[in-house]
């Protein structure tokens, strides 16, 4: 795929939260991500934090450290986030398992993809579907 180097998406979405553990605990049980790294501050909050899924990931860390990109975000809005799965109905049944909140059931759309949509602990969006655009350089 044109865009990528050494494998590593040139893209990270990056979420801050309140309770930082909380919402790593719900994406790895309720969505399926895996913890590539966790990093705590000296207080116990998430100072950094990468979780995986397929061949992307996403970064999150807690609101309130006083970091730049945490004051820079502190009047920001909530965040959509889009992921790429295989099985839509399978990862909504695990979501559904662990009590995620879901706003759109899975759902065939016209240009081909099947797609739910869920909210996470903190208000954030998190849309998984089948949908995976090439990137062309």
């Amino acid at each position: 795929m044109a865009g990528t180097s050494g494998g590593r998406p040139s893209i990270y979405p990056t979420l801050l939260y309140a309770d930082a553990k909380e919402a790593i605990k719900q994406l790895t049980e309720a969505f399926g991500f895996t913890e590539s790294a966790v990093y705590e501050g000296e207080d116990g909050s998430v100072a950094h934090a990468e979780l995986v899924q397929g061949n992307g990931a996403v970064m999150l860390g807690s609101k309130g450290t006083g970091s730049a990109f945490d004051k820079v975000m502190k009047d920001a809005g909530t965040t959509g986030v889009y992921v790429v799965v295989d099985d839509v109905d399978a990862h909504h049944r695990r979501a559904v398992e662990h009590g995620a909140e879901i706003l759109m059931p899975p759902t065939d759309q016209d240009y081909g993809s099947r797609d739910y949509m869920a909210r996470d602990v903190e208000g954030n969006v998190w849309s998984f579907g089948t949908y995976a655009p090439e990137i062309k350089g």
